[in-house]
């Protein structure tokens, strides 16, 4: 099969289209043949880092992580699924789990779900690890209906879905954006936009919650943010962030009663533990997808398989708006 291999990592690592192996099913993989994937922030730290990131695999290594794709082959002991179905999921593209830039892949089943029968291929490809992501912190912040949640960067990969789960799970949704075209997207999306260059955090903190703090904060930038992440939350509120590669002061956090939620979604496919709750996240998305609760947004450039290396500098450039996906 064809595939896009990087060879030596680095800042300058290149994709070279090369024929590889057909993947072969194990027990509990299928095979699938690659409609789409979509390119994640990790997918081009990978590339550039190389193994001084634990994650990354050997080269010559096959990247990406998030595919959807129809089911070619079923191996022994899998159940659930069967030749011909539409599947999603985030289920190679580090350590030993070869990726999504190939014609086919095998993966485990217990990492995939049935596609969203209202999505095409690319819409589906872009959705399962900012989808997954934005599924777990909420659900470990404990999100319940009525409830204020603020999420920074509302027009990111894992921002955008986040805002749109939390609406879905009944709570009032605000958002931080630092352009016209994120705000309206925030809006469009539906919450309540913030322009984070202009508004000052306890000046929204006033505004919105009375002084009080929002029940959740939900903060996809991570890193120094994560003070005004602390900075915007009630008192025993919660905070889910996907970034905290950082040493940080968390005396706020401690004279507030915070609850810090770390978000590293590869651990299943890393440690081989708790797969089968990946699957069941992409199940119950797929039930609120096709219910119209939540609508990936896709950048709207294309990029085939043989424009990867393209499709990692649009998503590098910082002007890609929404998901950056790559069709087979």
């Amino acid at each position: 099969m064809k595939a896009m291999v990087i060879n030596k990592y680095g800042e300058n690592a290149v994709f070279e289209a090369q024929e590889v192996n057909k993947p072969t099913p194990k027990q509990g993989h299928v095979l699938i043949k690659i409609a789409a994937s979509s390119v994640n922030t990790v997918d081009t730290m990978i590339r550039k880092t190389g193994k001084d990131l634990p994650l990354s695999p050997d080269t010559p290594a096959i990247l990406g992580m998030d595919f959807a794709g129809t089911i070619e082959e079923v191996g022994e002991g899998v159940e659930g699924f069967a030749v011909g179905d539409e599947v999603y999921g985030c289920a190679g593209g580090l350590a030993d789990l070869p990726g999504t830039l190939a014609e086919y892949m095998a993966a485990d089943h217990r990492l995939i779900a049935h596609k969203p029968k209202n999505l095409s291929m690319r819409e589906a490809a872009a959705l399962p690890l900012v989808g997954i992501t934005a599924y777990e912190g909420l659900i470990r912040a404990n999100i319940q209906k009525g409830q204020k949640v603020l999420v920074h960067g509302g027009s990111g990969g894992v921002g955008h879905v986040a805002l749109q789960l939390a609406k879905y799970f009944g709570a009032e949704v605000y958002s931080t954006g630092g352009g016209e075209k994120q705000l309206q997207l925030i809006e469009k999306l539906g919450a309540t936009p913030i322009n984070y260059k202009t508004e000052a955090v306890e000046a929204y903190v006033e505004k919105y919650t009375d002084g009080a703090g929002f029940d959740i904060v939900y903060d996809s930038v991570g890193a120094g943010n994560l003070i005004n992440s602390f900075n915007a939350t009630a008192l025993n509120g919660h905070v889910a962030t996907t970034v905290t590669l950082c040493e940080l002061d968390l005396s706020i956090a401690h004279f507030k009663g915070l609850s810090l939620h770390v978000v590293f979604m590869l651990i299943p496919m890393l440690h081989n533990i708790y797969r089968e709750q990946h699957g069941e996240i992409l199940k119950s998305m797929a039930q609120i997808i096709e219910a119209g609760h939540l609508t990936p947004v896709l950048d709207e450039q294309h990029f085939s398989l043989e424009e990867a290396g393209a499709a990692h500098a649009r998503l590098e450039s910082g002007k890609a708006m929404g998901k950056v996906v790559i069709e087979n």
